[in-house]
């Protein structure tokens, strides 16, 4: 039992509180339906108070959680209660935030010197150079708005999704449809007399050329295209 590299997982119950010692990354992948009870246990002690060694008495364990059953009280704890989260944790949730963050804005932003997408290194190197703050608990979508906000002082950005209509001759016009999902969503879709398709799409402006790259190849460059 490694004490030392332990954190506190803790529930009200009533008024009283009840801890287990827990190891912290395994007790949050055990909330999220991860990993096993006995990854994420240090021991299977509950306690009153952890730090001062103070162990919970099977009277209250009963009255309170039904059972004196020690794991059966710790699994309750861990995924009911508010488990202590270390910095080297929070730290790796803010890394991984900030790569889905950049992703994001790779995928739905432009240059709008030349068209192009920023590449995914260049957005987290802006980011690095503005110290943006990444709220580890924050989802990526709610902070892709202020995120570019501090990018567009250092970098041209456009972010913006696009609408447009294709017409796909139809040869590539079934094989299209898997395309266009990838890339974004369709809005209208209309065949006509010759077999071709003509779609409404909307697409992150990020992701545009990828698009026109991937239903040309299967269309011989015969995809024609236009905003709406």
């Amino acid at each position: 039992m490694n004490v030392e590299n332990s954190v506190i997982a803790r529930l009200k119950k009533g008024d009283q509180n009840f801890e287990i010692l827990v190891n912290c990354e395994s007790a949050m992948a055990f909330k999220k339906g991860k990993t096993t009870l006995d990854e994420a246990l240090i021991s299977d002690d509950i306690f009153k108070d952890s730090k001062k060694g103070e162990h919970a008495s099977e009277s209250d364990l009963k009255k309170l959680f039904g059972t004196e059953d020690k794991r059966e009280v710790a699994e309750k704890i861990l995924k009911k209660g508010e488990v202590q989260l270390t910095v080297e944790y929070r730290n790796k949730l803010r890394a991984e935030k900030k790569r889905k963050i950049a992703f994001l804005i790779s995928q739905y932003a432009i240059n709008p010197q030349n068209n192009l997408p920023h590449p995914l290194e260049r957005i987290e190197s802006a980011m690095d150079e503005k110290k943006v703050k990444i709220e580890e608990f924050k989802s990526a979508e709610g902070q892709v708005d202020s995120v570019v906000a501090e990018l567009r002082e250092i970098l041209p950005i456009s972010y913006e999704t696009k609408r447009l209509n294709l017409i796909i001759p139809a040869e590539a016009s079934g094989r299209s449809f898997g395309i266009i999902k990838k890339y974004g969503k369709i809005m209208k879709e209309n065949w006509l007399s010759d077999g071709s398709l003509s779609v409404d799409i909307e697409v992150p402006a990020g992701l545009q050329a990828g698009l026109f790259d991937d239903l040309n190849d299967i269309a011989h460059g015969r995809v024609e295209s236009k905003e709406i």
